[in-house]
């Protein structure tokens, strides 16, 4: 017990050593006799070492939107939450199949946000169409009338649409999402107002032009236009002073609410110092759901119809606003994330890098500082074209060399895509195994998890991609239980993991095909291994490049664990696909 009496010897020496008083000499006394009695108690077979155990901390594994998992859904297509907003404005005429309202809102989203859904898809952002308030009328074009039920016929961006909710929902979203770690993504549009109706008066003109529609052969013929004949576009080039649109006057006077919306005008461009131009009104009040609500990015849509500077300008008001949101809500902040802003440059392709090419002119639309991602609109060709390791490899070069610091967000369908990668929904797992192993952010269009169909008999255009979300399918059809249940183990390893859509990709073997992917980010480290297209039983792989000897491992997909022995480890499973971390 040698121990023991170097500390019964360190306790007379300091209270003879050292000037305590009397007071002080009893407790340090008392202090020391306790230790004393402590080790005392000790068994023998410890009494050669003192021995402090820690409880090792879990690191948490951050959220990195460059290999987040986003899910996009139509709110009017995704689920009914509440049957008493279905019908607004006397929105009430026959319309085309599949244009017009169908009853969607922010209630219906919340609800399966509760009930698990997005979390057991591994969905770690949600991306929503817009939620202001749409035009009060109908387009009649085509086969029939068409409704704002998309959100990209704006009336009022300081109003949120009835149809979709209200300011309370919103509330309640975001906070039931924050709560699970999902992201919430809303959906910008500054290019143009919604098409002019008999119950929606065009905008002034110092506000829209009207006259000239885009062909789309250069610069000039794609920016200051409008993108069709109905559709005014914003004149977002233009730094004059204009008046609030009359329309928005008496709509605001009427509504009791037109004193507070000039008051905060007011305080906005006396802060920001900017011209009263329209393109400012419209940050203003795209801004005001970021300090409101504290939602975590936008989607900006038609980028490459609006100057590449305005988006410039738009980050730094976006930057400002969820600094401010930071700031007021101190208990609501998720992360050190800087606000997402994800650009949807039509056509644009990753393999490009940086840059778009509008023929005459070449524009890159992430520095000077703007988007921290654009849309992939090549990844659906690439994924046709390219199996496994060449998709792979592909993006992993490109992410680490042309958009290092950036990202790409990559979709397979979505809901102005008429050539989807599988519109028939023939190869759902395919479709996942390319989609959320891909490097980069995927994203997933709703019903991609469910084969959703595509293709609507007696639609025309967009609207086969905009049917409802088949949650009797899901509930009642075994085939999709089934593809659902790959998405969600697929969906869950890639939110778990960073590396997967973030990290570095290397090639393990050929045949059987396996790969590695690793991610670190100051101190957390990620690595995992993953196979794909294997045969069912036993499976000896080999990961002496990614994990230690001895090292425990699970495969997410089966649950079966194994040990790391001379490099390898041994999956013995009726599965096709393994998903190795560490246990």
């Amino acid at each position: 017990m040698q121990g023991f009496k170097n500390l019964v010897g360190l306790k007379k020496s300091l209270i003879k050593s050292y000037p305590f008083s009397w007071a002080q000499k009893m407790k340090k006394l008392f202090l020391f006799t306790l230790i004393l009695i402590t080790l005392s108690c000790k068994n023998e077979n410890t009494e050669n070492q003192i021995t402090t155990v820690e409880t090792p901390e879990v690191e948490k594994t951050p959220f990195v939107w460059e290999g987040a998992n986003l899910y996009f859904l139509l709110t009017d297509r995704f689920n009914n939450g509440d049957q008493s907003n279905d019908i607004n404005f006397d929105r009430t005429k026959e319309t085309a199949k599949l244009r017009g309202f169908k009853g969607g809102d922010i209630k219906g989203i919340t609800q399966k946000i509760k009930d698990g859904y997005f979390t057991d898809l591994g969905i770690n952002a949600i991306w929503m169409t817009p939620i202001v308030e749409q035009i009060h009328g109908g387009t009649d074009e085509g086969t029939g009338v068409t409704y704002g039920f998309h959100g990209y016929w704006t009336k009022d961006w300081t109003s949120m649409d009835p149809n979709f909710g209200t300011k309370e929902d919103l509330h309640a979203l975001v906070k039931e999402a924050h709560a699970k770690g999902i992201r919430i993504v809303l959906d910008a549009v500054i290019n143009h107002t919604g098409p002019v109706t008999e119950k929606d008066p065009v905008w002034p003109e110092d506000w829209v032009r009207t006259d000239k529609q885009c062909s789309y052969d250069n610069y000039e013929n794609t920016v200051s236009c409008t993108l069709v004949a109905n559709l005014p576009d914003i004149r977002t080039e233009s730094n004059d002073n204009v008046e609030l649109p009359p329309q928005l006057v008496e709509k605001w006077k009427a509504e009791g609410r037109y004193e507070q919306e000039v008051k905060e005008l007011d305080a906005f461009f006396e802060r920001t110092g900017h011209p009263r131009a329209p393109r400012f009104y419209i940050m203003k009040w795209l801004t005001d759901y970021i300090t409101e609500f504290g939602v975590d990015g936008y989607r900006v849509d038609t980028v490459k119809h609006v100057e590449e500077y305005v988006w410039q300008e738009f980050k730094v008001e976006c930057d400002f606003a969820f600094a401010e949101f930071k700031k007021n809500n101190p208990d609501k902040v998720l992360d050190d994330n800087n606000f997402y802003l994800l650009g949807e440059v039509y056509n644009y392709g990753a393999s490009t890098g940086q840059e778009f090419n509008f023929g005459d002119r070449k524009v890159n639309y992430f520095n000077p500082p703007s988007f921290q991602s654009l849309i992939n609109f090549e990844f659906k060709y690439n994924s046709k074209d390219k199996g496994y390791e060449d998709l792979f490899t592909h993006y992993n070069a490109i992410l680490h060399n042309e958009l290092k610091g950036f990202g790409t967000v990559n979709y397979l369908s979505s809901h102005d895509d008429g050539q989807p990668f599988d519109a028939q929904r023939k190869k759902p797992f395919e479709t996942a195994n390319k989609l959320l192993l891909s490097p980069g952010t995927s994203q997933v269009y709703y019903g991609d998890e469910s084969s959703r169909s595509l293709i609507i008999p007696g639609t025309e255009g967009d609207a086969t991609l905009r049917s409802m979300m088949n949650w009797d399918s899901i509930a009642n059809n075994k085939r999709t239980k089934e593809v659902l249940t790959h998405w969600q183990k697929l969906g869950q390893f890639r939110a778990k993991h960073p590396a997967i859509g973030a990290g570095t990709h290397q090639m393990i073997s050929e045949a059987p095909y396996y790969f590695s992917r690793s991610y670190q980010n100051d101190d957390f480290k990620d690595k995992v291994v993953v196979g794909l297209d294997l045969n069912s039983g036993e499976k000896i792989i080999d990961v002496s490049k990614v994990f230690q000897e001895r090292v425990m491992l699970r495969d997410a997909y089966s649950g079966e664990t194994a040990t790391v022995e001379n490099g390898k480890v041994t999956i013995n499973t009726k599965f096709n696909t393994v998903l190795l971390e560490r246990e």
